[in-house]
């Protein structure tokens, strides 16, 4: 797909070329036709005018809820459900008549599209003062988690990714409410049993959208969503001090990476020809949303690495069990039994990376590289817990993992000529020698010497990426390989 960013560049260059008499006129012509490089400013123009209609219709939404609420008692209740079920079908069947117009109607279109958004919000009004009107009482997640899926199914039948994201929001929102007010107990009802399986939710509703709907921004949203639950689902710092559920700790700290680096659509297709395919030395196909889970793995990892970096994680009882049995249960925990499985899949598929590896690879962030730091990551939550105390070694070995992987990070920067991963690489490297320097009592001179050191070494490494960045291939600027990233 050519970006908008290519389009500019191509025209710049395009625009040099005919004036230094590289290209006649006819190629050039055919060079704006092909690319369509005459309406770069208008699609510009048009995505403000989406934005601004799309906010107009939140506005014009939240402004119908506030009128409706302001003279809500003095209605009857009929009138009221009528106004409620008409304002609903009404904006909608507008917005999806205009939405349905020809292409050459695009402000029509985004005014369908605005309208759309603002009966997703409608949905959500509609159902609270129903549930007001007769009596039916609930919890605030409750609301929430229905509305999510209401606008779920909407993004579905219309494959709005604008929709796809506002569900997500409100999956979200229903999902930490419930969390921060939830007593704990192992599946009550059947919402916090739906809500204890929020990550295999998440996978199953926003990643499939993601793919009907081509959106790498919703597939991020859904690795996100995953990984995030499936933590906060475990509640691996309601176990620390309890021997028995170190593996599970362990598994809450690691699979997420795992399974994110090692997803493809194509290891869940099973066929006859699939046990070739796994034994097959090279890919059969690349998911085009390969790129975006590895980078999600990479960041997870960061941000595992960097907390309990922190010696205090390690030295006190900072976290105790709920209770001093614990007992596991498969049926409440069955999104880590299944995501178990999908992992081991994946992994299996990736084996024969694992055996082909060399001493010196084009990326340092590889396939052999996150085994690595999956295994000992897991293995030192394991034995902290199950086995002996580390409260030194492991801060030790998480700091050392940390800085391999910034070092990593940028090394592949360098390579690939990547401003992201070097970027990424470089604050992750200088945020965890200021955190420790921060950490530790250090005397004041000792402190400033390592910010100005960090501050010149940050100078210098950007003149240096700057300046050996390695040219592209071709003369038109093109838009980066999956591969590129992390």
């Amino acid at each position: 797909m050519v970006t908008e960013k290519f389009r500019r560049q191509l025209r710049q260059e395009a625009e040099k070329w005919w004036q230094e008499g590289w290209i006649d006129a006819s190629l050039y012509q055919r060079l704006f036709e092909r690319y369509q490089l005459d309406e770069i400013e208008a699609s510009a123009s048009n995505r403000f005018v989406t934005i601004l209609l799309s906010l107009g219709g939140i506005l014009l939404g939240l402004g119908v809820i506030t009128f409706v609420a302001a003279n809500w008692q003095e209605w009857p209740r009929e009138f009221r459900v009528f106004l409620l079920m008409g304002l609903f079908v009404g904006v909608n069947a507008a917005g999806f008549y205009l939405w349905r117009r020809p292409a050459s109607s695009r402000g029509l279109q985004r005014l369908g599209h605005g309208l759309l958004l603002t009966g997703a919000l409608i949905l959500g009004a509609n159902m609270a003062l129903m549930s007001q009107m007769f009596h039916q009482s609930g919890a605030v997640y409750e609301l929430y988690f229905v509305w999510g899926l209401g606008v779920t199914a909407m993004a579905y039948s219309l494959r709005l990714v604008s929709l796809g994201v506002l569900a997500w929001i409100l999956l979200f929102i229903s999902y930490w409410v419930w969390w921060f007010s939830a007593s704990f107990t192992q599946g009550a009802t059947w919402i916090e049993l739906v809500m204890n399986e929020m990550a295999l939710i998440a996978s199953l509703v926003f990643i499939p959208l993601a793919y009907w709907c081509r959106s790498r921004l919703l597939f991020c949203l859904g690795g996100i969503a995953f990984a995030t639950c499936f933590v906060f689902g475990i509640r691996p710092l309601s176990l620390w001090n309890n021997p028995d559920a170190g593996w599970l700790v362990a598994i809450a700290f690691t699979l997420p990476a795992a399974l994110l680096w090692a997803y493809n659509l194509d290891v869940w297709r099973f066929s006859r020809t699939s046990g070739s395919r796994v034994a097959s030395p090279v890919p059969v196909a690349i998911d085009p949303f390969q790129s975006i889970a590895r980078s999600l793995a990479v960041w997870f990892f960061s941000f595992v690495f960097y907390v309990f970096a922190f010696h205090w994680f390690w030295s006190d009882s900072l976290y105790r069990s709920t209770s001093d049995r614990w007992n596991w249960q498969p049926w409440y925990h069955l999104d880590v039994i299944l995501f178990m499985a999908l992992t081991v899949l994946g992994w299996l598929r990736l084996s024969y990376q694992l055996r082909s590896l060399t001493v010196f690879q084009e990326k340092s962030v590889n396939t052999g590289a996150i085994a690595v730091f999956t295994i000992l990551t897991a293995a030192i939550f394991f034995w902290h817990m199950s086995v002996q105390p580390l409260p030194i070694m492991a801060p030790f070995l998480l700091n050392l993992m940390l800085f391999l992987l910034a070092i990593a990070l940028i090394r592949d920067g360098l390579a690939l000529g990547n401003r992201r991963t070097f970027w990424g690489g470089m604050s992750l490297l200088v945020l965890s020698i200021i955190s420790r320097m921060l950490e530790y009592d250090t005397d004041l001179p000792l402190k400033a010497f390592v910010f100005v050191l960090c501050g010149v070494g940050v100078i210098a490494a950007g003149l240096y990426f700057e300046r050996n960045l390695k040219p592209s291939r071709s003369v038109l600027p093109a838009n980066s390989s999956p591969e590129s990233m992390p």
